[in-house]
């Protein structure tokens, strides 16, 4: 896009207002330039103004909303805030808000009361049914519909879900992205999550400025829906990954090769991962088992990889069987407990 559109001649103001939005567009990495046309020359002066305020108004997100502000809305909330957005939260626990609003974060006792003051609403709510019910159940968004308002969802959900949720809030002139996250408490509040999203060219380009402010990495995969694949099969791996990583530890340490040395080992080779990388040196190896997710997530997120695996009718036996081990972990690892402690199961009878 030209910074001057030599047709407009007769209306300087149009000229501005585009050149900009290619300001905008440059300071967010081009990802707007495509959408960012000005109106053609043949239009009227008063109707190329219209269409360019529009444009600016579209792109333009000034407050932000955040429904759900436990561990991981919290740390969006307040990055959002040093990012220069204005935002105003709520959740269901009346403690939860005051504390909140102890922070410094504008907190509001009602779903509606976002909307009215939104011009995007991020979504941080652990399962998808709880999704569904803050946006179709009663007074949840579709009840206050708001033009133009962009609504990011982070939570890891099930795609079906999502995609019903986009076209019911697209029926009332509401749009959806799905932009589930990982980088855990710690990585909401210092902004540094990573985030897989799905949805449209424009409005993924629309939250660019928003998502920027809560993340480090951002990986546009595919249209509403696909950003929730990518983290149901990413939480499958991580799943797979710790469970593995735990029992070959323990084969190492009963063959006399201590755990350290063993990953030293591991981490130069080809079988290295994450787990083996971060996980275990941060949060097992250490013994701290504080990364803030917890066993009770985790299985709701295999579980969900299994939903997703039954409704596409195909046969995947060795994710059935990482999700039958994080399943039968229930009897012995509490739902409360860092989920990291999967590499805990069956380490008695190993002992033995």
């Amino acid at each position: 896009m030209q910074p001057r559109d030599r047709n407009a001649k007769c209306c300087p103001v149009v000229n501005e207002i585009l050149h900009a939005l290619s300001l905008l567009a440059e300071q967010v990495g081009g990802t707007l330039a495509l959408s960012l046309q000005p109106a053609p020359s043949t239009y009227g002066c008063a109707r190329r103004r219209c269409i360019a305020i529009n444009q600016v108004r579209r792109f333009h997100m000034k407050t932000i909303g955040v429904i759900g502000l436990g561990n991981m809305g919290r740390g969006m909330a307040l990055s959002l805030q040093r990012g220069g957005f204005e935002v105003v939260g709520t959740d269901a626990s009346a403690t939860t808000r005051a504390t909140l609003a102890a922070e410094g974060v504008p907190v509001v006792d009602s779903i509606k009361d976002v909307v009215a003051k939104s011009d995007a609403i991020v979504l941080s709510l652990p399962t998808a049914a709880i999704v569904a019910q803050v946006v179709a159940g009663a007074d949840g968004l579709l009840s206050h519909p708001k033009a133009g308002v962009l609504v990011i969802e982070t939570s890891t959900s099930h795609p079906d879900t999502t995609r019903q949720l986009a076209a019911q809030l697209a029926s009332v002139g509401m749009s959806l992205i799905d932009a589930p996250v990982s980088g855990g408490p710690k990585g909401a509040l210092a902004g540094t999550m990573t985030m897989v999203i799905g949805g449209s060219d424009e409005d993924v380009a629309r939250a660019e400025p928003v998502l920027m402010a809560m993340s480090a990495k951002r990986v546009h995969v595919g249209g509403v829906g696909a950003g929730h694949v990518a983290k149901i099969a990413n939480n499958l791996l991580c799943a797979a990954h710790l469970a593995i990583a735990g029992e070959v530890t323990r084969l190492a340490e009963k063959a006399g090769v201590p755990t350290e040395r063993l990953l030293s080992g591991v981490n130069a080779g080809s079988g290295r991962s994450f787990v083996t990388e971060f996980n275990f040196p941060t949060w097992v190896s250490s013994g701290k088992f504080d990364s803030g997710f917890t066993m009770k997530l985790m299985r709701k997120d295999v579980r969900l990889s299994q939903e997703l695996i039954g409704a596409l009718d195909i046969d995947l036996p060795l994710s059935r069987k990482v999700a039958d081990l994080w399943a039968v972990s229930a009897e012995t690892i509490a739902d409360d407990e860092d989920f990291n402690r999967i590499v805990e199961l069956g380490a008695a009878r190993t002992k033995a």
